[in-house]
């Protein structure tokens, strides 16, 4: 979106300055960040009360309703509307616009152009929205529809656009990656694409975003370690170590197979970096299920975890499921997750002392040249030469301090 304001020559400029338009790209994964979304957007108006305010996102693709009766809100649009924000805006005159279309009949993928907005080093390239697996938690099916898989000519195109600029770096996104191009007859698999975009000249690394566990078989990973551009850091969404939970959760697999798609990728990937989501008080998640989660986390040493207290989410199966827990028991289920984490990603960045990375630095921080190596672990180089902006650099690490790494060149 701030792309298409861009190429309209609009000037973009911080969101705590005044300005004639403001976007607020809402989520409703919780209640927390559609209290957030609320918040922010009655701020807005008091920075410009003659400002166009433009609601979007998945807050605004199923609470449209409610929108409605804040005053402040010039334009809402759902998701597949989102792309024309800019018609929208230059369109609004004496009326509000309200442009939510049911997204669950929508069948075609909301083609922004070839252009995605980037910042120096690196590219996110959205190649599929919606999801089909109704987890018993989520409403995310809702606000972003069924799957729909970006056209692979349209996907390639926009990365030798991005290549052209000397973006070295592209992260390839999707709301359920593992679903691209099931929706294609023939069916066109995700390995495929990423054949195609590791072929293209200047691209140096690919990066994956959010994976499903059941994509991580032998055959998909035999494929995948061919491509030499592929970075070896993988986020696996758990949500819990417990079969009975998962199987409340409507999950589809067992904590059986996550552990051998595990196995698998360090198997081919001996320097992985592993991440995950965790969700905490699912409801019915007695001590013991609870008591399974932590010991499997424990035994699987995941480099970060993101942990989750559950939030009910009205329409969903599992926020009228009953035994919902307590907000203390969640609050210490989560502490207990996050130390885990923490003490996790501390051991292995000790293990990295020593070691030579490569790194692709990123931009200057107060005397620091800041990067991240392929396995995403963030590197501090004592230096203030710009000129090493945008390259890949081997560093010699010397220091891990909290969450990062520290080197020399």
């Amino acid at each position: 979106m701030k792309q298409k304001f861009i190429e309209a020559d609009y000037k973009i400029v911080d969101f705590e300055k005044e300005a004639d338009v403001y976007v607020v790209n809402t989520c409703t994964v919780t209640n927390m960040s559609d209290r957030k979304s609320r918040q922010i957007i009655r701020r807005v108006k008091e920075q410009n009360k003659d400002s166009i305010l433009v609601v979007t996102g998945c807050y605004a693709q199923v609470a449209k309703e409610e929108l409605e009766t804040i005053e402040e809100i010039d334009i809402v649009l759902g998701n597949q509307e989102k792309k024309d924000i800019v018609t929208y805006v230059e369109e609004k005159q004496k009326e509000k616009i309200r442009k939510v279309s049911n997204i669950l009949y929508e069948r075609d993928f909301a083609e922004f152009g070839t252009t995605t907005y980037t910042d120096k080093t690196r590219a996110v390239i959205k190649i599929q929205d919606g999801c089909d697996r109704f987890c018993s938690y989520c409403i995310i099916p809702y606000a972003r529809g069924r799957i729909r898989s970006r056209k692979k000519e349209e996907v390639i195109a926009e990365i030798k656009e991005i290549a052209k600029k000397g973006i070295k770096e592209v992260v390839i996104t999707g709301i359920h990656l593992a679903s691209y191009g099931k929706d294609y007859k023939p069916h066109i698999p995700l390995i495929e694409l990423l054949k195609e975009v590791n072929k293209i000249e200047g691209i140096n690394r690919i990066r994956l975003g959010s994976l499903e566990p059941t994509l991580m078989t032998k055959e998909f990973i035999e494929e995948l370690v061919k491509l030499e551009k592929v970075c070896d850091h993988f986020h696996l969404s758990l949500q819990s170590g417990c079969n009975a939970t998962l199987e409340r959760m409507n999950r589809r697999y067992r904590i059986e197979e996550f552990e051998e798609g595990i196995q698998l990728i360090r198997r081919h990937y001996p320097n992985a970096s592993l991440t995950t989501d965790v969700i905490v008080g699912f409801p019915g998640e007695t001590e013991e299920e609870f008591k399974e989660t932590y010991e499997f986390l424990e035994r699987i040493k995941f480099y970060k975890m993101h942990v989750f207290k559950y939030s009910p989410r009205k329409g969903t199966k599992a926020a009228v499921m009953p035994n919902q827990i307590a907000g203390e028991i969640k609050e210490g289920r989560s502490r207990k997750l996050i130390e885990l984490s923490n003490k996790n990603q501390e051991e292995q960045n000790e293990n990295y002392i020593g070691k030579e990375v490569a790194v692709l630095f990123e931009e200057l921080e107060e005397g620091y040249i800041k990067g991240h190596t392929s396995n995403y672990m963030m590197v501090y180089v004592k230096s203030n030469d710009k000129t090493i902006e945008n390259t890949i650099q081997g560093v010699t690490i010397t220091q891990a301090i909290g969450d990062n790494l520290v080197g020399e060149l």
